[in-house]
């Protein structure tokens, strides 16, 4: 999305996404609002996946940072919620309705020498016996919320475990 202007339904969604999220607001609106960043700041999506049980969190290593949630760069025209979406198929063959209201919204940067990136983390519960069809080299496994893996971002493991939580009946 870099470099290129954002559409209004795009930015409308991005807003209302980050307005609604649970948690981790992290100053999303504000980078939003810097000058040129909501026409052509990039924009990232991820999807939370759990299993029924609430126990377990579905993450793909990825070749650098990690265990990380499924997800990636929003494309233009696409609004972040279309983007998690069609990342979760991509990179882990899973195709699931998102919960309607997003578990975290972030400002951070996916790379030491990479801009920051506005990012929108999504729910999704899913059976863990689904069948999964990864990305080749970029496994996806089921990780218990209550044991660490090494990921990029050490904050996104409390705050999936808090999403979580609230979920529970």
């Amino acid at each position: 999305m870099s470099g290129r202007s954002v559409d209004a339904r795009v930015l409308a969604a991005v807003v209302c996404d980050v307005r609604s999220a649970h948690e981790g607001r992290d100053g999303v609106l504000e980078w939003l609002g810097r000058a040129g960043a909501a026409l052509g700041g990039p924009l990232a999506a991820e999807v939370w996946v759990f299993d029924r049980g609430l126990t377990h969190v579905l993450l793909v290593r990825h070749r650098w940072r990690g265990w990380v949630p499924p997800g990636g760069k929003v494309d233009t025209g696409e609004t972040p919620r279309e983007a998690a979406r069609r990342e979760l198929f991509e990179e882990t063959g899973v195709q699931a309705d998102l919960h309607a209201v997003p578990a975290a919204a972030t400002v951070r940067s996916y790379h030491p020498d990479w801009p920051v990136t506005a990012g929108i983390s999504y729910v999704a519960v899913v059976d863990r016996e689904t069948q999964l069809a990864p990305e080749s080299g970029q496994p996806a496994l089921w990780h218990r919320l209550d044991e660490p893996w090494q990921g990029w971002f050490a904050e996104d493991r409390p705050r999936m475990r808090q999403c979580a939580l609230r979920l529970r009946p």
